[in-house]
């Protein structure tokens, strides 16, 4: 069997998004399964600035292949669909589409032309039961649910760090932008320790900053108090070491349309509880009370409160670690990757 993969790999350059990692996790799992040979690529990667090239390696993937996967974004949506779907009828391959994250249900309900388009495709794959069912609703057909993925170190059961000590380590790790609730989390940290008077937790922020935040954000930064820092960027085969470290992850994302987020399938392989605001998704993937805790959107006064009494009672986080290295067995490529398979026939 040959199969073609269409997404944004990044050529040779170092990205840390979510889509170039599950693109290239994808791929390198195909390809150990089904042998590099028979995998074929296109990288998207500045694809308008390439476009002979593009052509040429698009051919070779319509000719060549029985089944075709593509996992565009938002703009590539618009091209890459109409593209594959049109040769599709001509050329006879399957067509499959991985969708990254969570926003295709929202998209679709203000691009409804686009639906026509996606009813041709095989197959269309998404991170969260509650996409299935809201793409249901929308009379779109063939779609599957397939959890996201990530190929990490789960570290071992006798290898997890309880926290029982006099300044406790909370982290972000995620993209850097108010929208991911960053401010928040600084907020949240900070009135804590000003409510016991004397520093019992500190906040490390890790991820790439975004362009249009940066100035806002070093602003925040030099107005911030020493126990919260930027941590800069993490290489994604890195996270686990880093995160092991820390008492629980922060993901205050006010993002109703996450999927399942690449920064949490870290956590848990480390054995890192979740402390999130509650996005469309979320209790699928966080189980309150046993790999993390939910709060509303805006209810960051909840969560002081919570942290207040986690800071005299750390063996509620403790205790639950352990199932987070369970739950991160759920998107392990190999898992994942071979339920994909029983539809590329």
């Amino acid at each position: 069997m040959k199969i073609g993969v269409c997404g944004h790999l990044g050529k040779n350059e170092v990205f840390l998004d979510g889509q170039t990692i599950k693109t290239k996790t994808l791929v390198n799992e195909l390809k150990h399964i089904y042998g590099s040979k028979n995998v074929f690529i296109l990288d998207t990667y500045k694809w308008k600035k390439n476009i002979v090239f593009l052509f040429f390696r698009f051919v070779t993937i319509i000719f060549k292949c029985d089944n075709i996967i593509i996992l565009p974004a938002h703009n590539g949506l618009k091209v890459f669909v109409p593209l594959f779907t049109f040769f599709k009828k001509i050329f006879k391959f399957k067509l499959h589409y991985i969708v990254i994250g969570g926003w295709l249900p929202t998209y679709l309900k203000n691009n409804r032309k686009m639906l026509k388009k996606l009813n041709k495709i095989n197959g269309i794959y998404v991170e969260t039961k509650y996409m299935v069912k809201e793409l249901s609703v929308l009379n779109l057909k063939n779609i599957i649910h397939l959890p996201n993925f990530k190929k990490l170190k789960i570290l071992e059961k006798n290898q997890l760090i309880n926290t029982n000590k006099e300044v406790y380590k909370l982290c972000t790790f995620s993209r850097v932008i108010k929208e991911k609730g960053i401010e928040d989390a600084i907020q949240i940290v900070t009135n804590v320790n000003n409510d016991f008077n004397k520093i019992v937790y500190s906040l490390d922020i890790y991820g790439q900053i975004d362009v249009d935040y940066q100035n806002e954000f070093n602003k925040l930064l030099n107005d911030c108090p020493d126990y919260i820092s930027y941590k800069g960027l993490i290489d994604y085969s890195d996270t686990v070491v880093v995160l092991k470290n820390y008492f629980a992850l922060l993901f205050l994302t006010q993002y109703k349309t996450e999927g399942i987020p690449g920064t949490i399938i870290d956590a848990y392989a480390a054995g890192l509880p979740i402390i999130s605001y509650n996005w469309n998704s979320a209790s699928e993937i966080i189980e309150q009370c046993k790999t993390g805790f939910i709060f509303e959107m805006g209810e960051s006064k909840n969560i002081e409160d919570f942290l207040i009494t986690l800071y005299n009672e750390p063996e509620i986080i403790n205790s639950i670690k352990i199932n987070c290295l369970e739950k991160s067995n759920l998107y392990k490529p190999e898992v994942v990757i071979k339920e994909l398979s029983k539809y590329l026939i």
